[in-house]
Formats: C-alpha cells, sequence, structure tokens
C-alpha cells in the first residue's frame, strides 16, 4: 500500500509537472499534498502497538542556510515531527529532527523537494523597480515561502486527521506527539524558542509562490537543485 500510494502521488506531480495550466497544476499539486497526508494516517499502528520514536540530523549549507533550515524544520512539523536547530556557523545550520519513521520519511521527500522548488523560486524572482535592499527582500521572500508552506500542510493534515475521525487515530495520535516530545527533552532538556524577523518587502511574493509549491514531489534522484543566491 505505501508503494501504491507513492506511485499515485508521483504520478499526480508528473502531470503537475507537465501543464502550463495554472488551475490544472494547483488541482494535480492539492490531489498530492491530500495523498500525502492520508498516507501519514494510515501509517500508524493500531491503538496499543509499541514503536519507539526515531531522529535524523539534516545539514543545510550556505548561503540561505537559516532560511532553508526553518523550511525544513517548518516542513518537519507539519507532519507531526519535532525539529530543532542545534547547529551554525561558517559552514550552515543543522537541523535534529524527531519523530516516527513514517513522519520522518514523509518530512524528508517533503523537504527535499520543496528546498528545490524554493531555490528554483527565487533564482527566477523578478525584483520590484522599487526594491533597493535585495538580500532584504530575498530574505523575506524566503520566510514568505516557508510560512505559507507551512500552512498549506498543516491544512492537508488536518483534513485528513478529521476524515479518520472515529477510527481511533485521535488517540494515538496524541500518545505519539507525547512520545516524540519525551524523545526531545531526553536529548535536549533546555530548549530557547526563537522568532525570525524580517525587514524586507518580498515577503508576499514569497507566500504567493509557497502556495503554488509542489507539496508532493518525492524524491532525491538525480535532480539538482538550483543554488540559492
Amino acid at each position: 500500500m505505501r508503494e501504491r500510494t507513492l506511485e499515485r502521488v508521483r504520478k499526480l506531480l508528473a502531470k503537475a509537472e507537465g501543464t502550463d495550466n495554472e488551475h490544472e497544476r494547483a488541482t494535480f499539486m492539492a490531489a498530492a499534498s491530500a495523498l500525502m497526508a492520508k498516507y501519514g494516517i494510515d501509517a500508524l499502528p493500531p491503538a496499543g502497538a509499541r514503536q519507539t520514536p526515531g531522529d535524523r540530523i539534516v545539514s543545510l549549507p550556505n548561503p540561505w542556510a537559516r532560511e532553508k533550515a526553518r523550511l525544513v524544520s517548518m516542513v518537519a512539523r507539519a507532519v507531526r515531527c519535532r525539529p530543532l536547530l542545534i547547529g551554525r556557523g561558517d559552514d550552515g545550520h543543522r537541523v535534529h529532527v524527531f519523530g516516527f519513521a513514517a513522519d520522518l520519511e514523509r518530512a524528508d521527500l517533503l523537504a527535499t523537494s520543496l528546498l528545490l522548488q524554493m531555490a528554483t523560486g527565487l533564482n527566477r524572482v523578478e525584483l520590484p523597480p522599487e526594491v533597493t535592499a535585495v538580500r532584504a527582500y530575498r530574505r523575506s521572500w524566503l520566510l514568505g515561502f516557508a510560512d505559507e508552506v507551512y500552512r498549506l500542510l498543516c491544512a492537508a493534515e488536518s483534513r485528513a486527521e478529521a476524515e479518520s475521525a472515529g477510527t481511533g487515530s485521535a488517540l494515538v495520535l496524541a500518545d505519539r506527539r507525547a512520545e516524540v516530545e519525551r524523545a526531545v527533552a531526553a536529548h535536549y532538556p533546555k530548549i530557547r524558542n526563537s522568532v525570525p524577523r524580517t525587514s524586507g518587502t518580498g515577503y508576499q511574493d514569497g507566500v504567493a509562490a509557497g502556495r503554488r509549491a509542489d507539496l508532493g514531489r518525492t524524491g532525491m534522484g538525480a535532480t539538482t537543485a538550483p543554488e540559492l543566491r
């Protein structure tokens, strides 16, 4: 069932990528993101079955390492994982992501795709003529893209959870969230929260680009991400 679902997602994405019609593309993308959310529910074990959360560390290189890390973190959080920024420096940023296997898999697939799409989108941006602070504009564009992707993913996840009401999934999900938080606390007993700030004017343009993002593309394959500049 897992492979059949992922194959359906790939076919929807191929259709989305093969059309220049924005309405058709949005329709295919919505269907793909809904399937990914449903996949997360279908992968839940029966109530009472015991699983243990896992974790992985994602390294994001410069340039724009902080903004890449934010996108990875927000995608992970949207699909029921718990991300933490654990390192920053001249070589980039690192995000430690905790979650159950199926959710870690979804976070990885989605983040890989969305990093590619974010890079492509930023490279295609035509700066408005009034923009003088180019870097601030680009940074705010990236933040807007990430925030909108997060909103869309959360909406898809909420719909999938609502459709599974009455199946016992709500209790399983609550237990799993608590398990993930315990795993995080065991590794990091003291956590400091931070909120990104932006002074650029590209935020709404980034939001619009995030709204058009393909939320279901999978695979780390042979495609190479254009560099964020």
